[in-house]
């Protein structure tokens, strides 16, 4: 899996984020049985840029967490068989021949607002974002209940194999 990483603001988050994020990534993408190598970009910005790209592309003028931009446009969430046909061709990068899944962009003011608002750490919000994000990378959508209930059990299970709980702090830890 190839991760390309960029902190346009040299945030410090207190842990490494690239390492976190190739371990959700990974996950995610275990999880989802991705049968290719796969390539993802991931980029940490601030809340005007993020707000801006969301205006942008989305026709939404206000700030967010997270975007996801799919380069693939799957037939069924995490449906791979239909890129061994010439569907897929455009799929793949002509180098690497790495499944190019897209792009992730999260504005970490936000992710630390949120991450204080819900009373977990930093580090729990930012997996979950990349999680949630790697979802919409590979189909999933949250536009009904029940497509919502998938993504947030997929999300969970996914945190949950890493050891990436709610908790504030790890447990016996208070600081």
């Amino acid at each position: 899996m190839t991760l390309v990483f960029e902190n346009e603001g040299d945030f410090d988050l207190g842990f490494d984020p690239e390492t976190v994020a190739r371990q959700v990534v990974d996950q995610v993408l275990d999880m989802e049985q991705c049968p290719y190598e796969a390539e993802v970009e991931l980029i940490l910005t601030d809340g005007e840029t993020i707000r801006r790209m969301n205006r942008e592309f989305r026709g939404i003028d206000r700030e967010t967490d997270v975007l996801s931009f799919p380069m693939v446009d799957y037939p069924q969430p995490a449906s791979f068989d239909f890129l061994e046909t010439e569907a897929g061709d455009d799929c793949f990068h002509p180098d690497s021949g790495e499944l190019l899944l897209g792009d992730i962009v999260i504005s970490v003011p936000r992710a630390e607002a949120q991450a204080e608002e819900y009373g977990h750490s930093l580090k729990r919000e930012y997996a979950f974002l990349i999680a949630h994000s790697m979802l919409h990378l590979l189909g999933y959508d949250h536009m009904s209940p029940e497509e919502a209930a998938v993504m947030e059990q997929k999300q969970e299970e996914a945190l949950q194999a890493l050891g990436i709980t709610r908790d504030k702090f790890p447990p016996g830890q208070t600081e």
